[in-house]
């Protein structure tokens, strides 16, 4: 466990059991996220339970409470079939932001949990805005998590443009309501496609429309971001999304992300997203990177094919990411690792293994918008840093 009092920053990391951890603690609070995968049973509802005790187990390692919650990602195979079965469970919590996503985990089980806490010297203050809305309160920052957000379609009707569009309009209204805008204080957003192949470029259109009108351009910045195969648990939604943002962002605080000498400008290939967005604090700094894969400054897939290179090249790209903002691969605090091919996860975990042995990483199964991609991966970083200027996390 963290030393809960120390000045300094420290981070830690633990393995075992079905769990993976990894902690960063400073004088404003720690921050834990934590990786699950459920045990080999039979049936989805005993492999939930098994993945529960296994959660249950850390905080109780990491000497937290429920309340520390913030954030939960669950992962599942088929989620047509599974839905009705989750809110029998705990980890579907009004007063945690959960997201939901039919993306299989390549560990054989038919589900797996990111979850991400933190533990301050106050109580966090949240407050349940809707069904879709969580907003958290900290260090005197209110943090908006949004999930699940989809069209919740019965029947088959709107395209991808037009689910695209229509999720992004009840974001940004959403936003406004607490005072915020798209621009000035969403900092990532996750965008899932139920067969990316066939949908991703409406959403693309949509979502380059929408940013236009609402003063996200070429000349502002636009918002790190993952746009993965994936579903929510509607069968006619074509797009989902979930979102972060902060509400009392300050201009300071956000910068972007990027290295032009690895990878040329998402706009070069007609997308509209930041390869990795840093927020700073007074004692640290956040680096959301988005989805990442083998890609070279001309835009170009490189070692089509070869999943062990490109998974090598897309690290890289990671590392070029940070480094402009004082991070390194080593200060990733996870990874989501996506794959076109559950075949290629053997030889996937070993090169992660011999890599980044510290680093917690989740398979799951999730096709990237080039056919060509085999292998695409995200994450977040966290990094020490000694601005007094700014806020505190």
């Amino acid at each position: 466990m963290l030393p809960r009092s120390s000045g300094d920053c420290a981070m830690t990391a633990q393995h075992g059991g079905g769990v993976a951890i990894r902690s960063f603690g400073g004088p404003a609070g720690s921050e834990h996220f934590i990786l699950v995968e459920a045990p080999d049973a039979d049936g989805f509802d005993a492999q939930r339970r098994g993945l529960e005790a296994r959660y249950e187990q850390a905080l109780k390692r990491l000497a937290l409470g429920t309340d520390s919650a913030v954030f939960r990602r669950v992962f599942c195979s088929d989620l047509q079939n599974q839905a009705a079965l989750l809110p029998a469970s705990g980890l579907l919590d009004e007063k945690v932001a959960v997201s939901v996503v039919q993306q299989a985990p390549l560990s054989g089980r038919k589900l797996a949990l990111l979850a991400y806490h933190i533990e301050a010297p106050q109580p966090l203050e949240k407050l349940r805005l809707s069904r879709h809305h969580l907003l958290v309160a900290k260090g005197g920052q209110q943090h908006l998590w949004s999930t699940r957000m989809c069209c919740g379609m019965d029947g088959p009707g709107l395209s991808a443009y037009d689910q695209t569009t229509q999720i992004f309009e009840g974001f940004r209204r959403a936003l406004e309501c607490q005072g915020g805008n798209l621009r000035d204080h969403c900092v990532r957003t996750w965008i899932y496609l139920r067969d990316v192949d066939l949908f991703y470029q409406g959403m693309v259109e949509a979502r380059t429309r929408h940013f236009s009108a609402h003063g996200l351009t070429q000349d502002s910045h636009y918002l790190a971001s993952t746009g993965i195969e994936g579903a929510c648990s509607h069968r006619w939604d074509l797009v989902s999304m979930d979102a972060y943002s902060v509400l009392d962002l300050q201009p300071a605080q956000m910068s972007f992300l990027n290295d032009f000498s690895a990878m040329c400008p998402t706009r070069d290939y007609g997308v509209t997203f930041e390869r990795g967005t840093r927020i700073g604090y007074a004692d640290r700094a956040h680096h959301f990177i988005s989805g990442t894969a083998s890609i070279d400054a001309q835009g170009q897939v490189m070692n089509e094919g070869r999943v062990g290179p490109q998974l090598g090249r897309a690290l890289d790209n990671v590392e070029a990411i940070l480094r402009p903002g004082g991070a390194a691969l080593t200060d990733m605090m996870y990874l989501l690792v996506y794959l076109r091919d559950p075949a290629d996860a053997a030889e996937v975990r070993r090169s992660l293994k011999q890599r980044l042995p510290m680093v917690p990483a989740l398979l799951v199964q999730g096709a990237v918008c080039r056919p060509e991609w085999l292998v695409e991966v995200e994450g977040v970083a966290i990094s020490r840093d000694s601005r007094p200027d700014l806020p505190p996390f």
